[in-house]
């Protein structure tokens, strides 16, 4: 990829481009600060007590996940297993086909 990338002039002028944009003025000047927040914004991210009761609990959520997973495993497993069985079912089949004739 880097020698093609090398060798063409779309390359070329695609590689010019980024270092272009690259040194921008203007890119440099979207560069963020930091800035604490205020009186407001500390206010709306403090804690409610009387929201506390709708938050979810990591152990609960971290155990339907994980049944989640089991679950989504377990159909995956079974859908193979019954692929396989009717592809051997169809290959025996063939086979006693086969030989009657």
């Amino acid at each position: 990829m880097a020698f093609f990338l090398n060798k063409t002039a779309v390359g070329s002028h695609l590689r010019s481009h980024f270092q272009a944009t690259r040194n921008d003025a203007l890119s440099l000047s979207r560069r963020q600060f930091h800035v604490e927040p205020g009186k407001r914004e500390l206010a709306l991210l403090a804690e409610d007590p009387s929201l506390k009761r709708f938050k979810s609990h990591k152990t609960n959520v971290k155990r339907l996940t994980r049944f989640g997973d089991v679950l989504t495993i377990v159909i995956v497993a079974g859908c193979c297993y019954e692929i396989y069985t009717r592809a051997v079912m169809r290959e025996e089949a063939r086979k006693q086909a086969n030989a009657e004739n």
